[in-house]
């Protein structure tokens, strides 16, 4: 039992560090066109877009306060105004929208 758990773990390790470590090794010395750098530069932030979007809308069981909370802290994001203040924001909008 003990043994299969500790090649559990390592096989998951090296699932989760094979997939990052290789491009790392393979793109190091080549130079990429800069349409493909911006290309690459904004990928984080869609799938982490991806990730969150669908968690918003299902967040408060109804559409409308749920797209309030996110759109207030959208807004107050691009305000640039501190992350606990964002993080209220989009809940008292979600609050005041039930």
């Amino acid at each position: 039992m003990i043994d299969s758990l500790w090649l559990l773990v390592l096989g998951m390790g090296a699932v989760t560090y094979i997939p990052r470590m290789l491009p790392m090794v393979t793109l190091e010395n080549i130079q990429l066109p800069p349409f493909w750098n911006r290309f690459l530069r904004f990928v984080p932030f869609a799938a982490l877009s991806a990730l969150i979007f669908p968690g918003i809308l299902s967040s408060t069981g109804n559409m409308k306060s749920a797209l309030a909370g996110g759109v207030i802290a959208v807004l107050l994001a691009l305000l640039r105004v501190n992350l606990v203040l964002i993080v209220l924001g989009g809940i008292l909008a979600a609050f005041f929208c039930m």
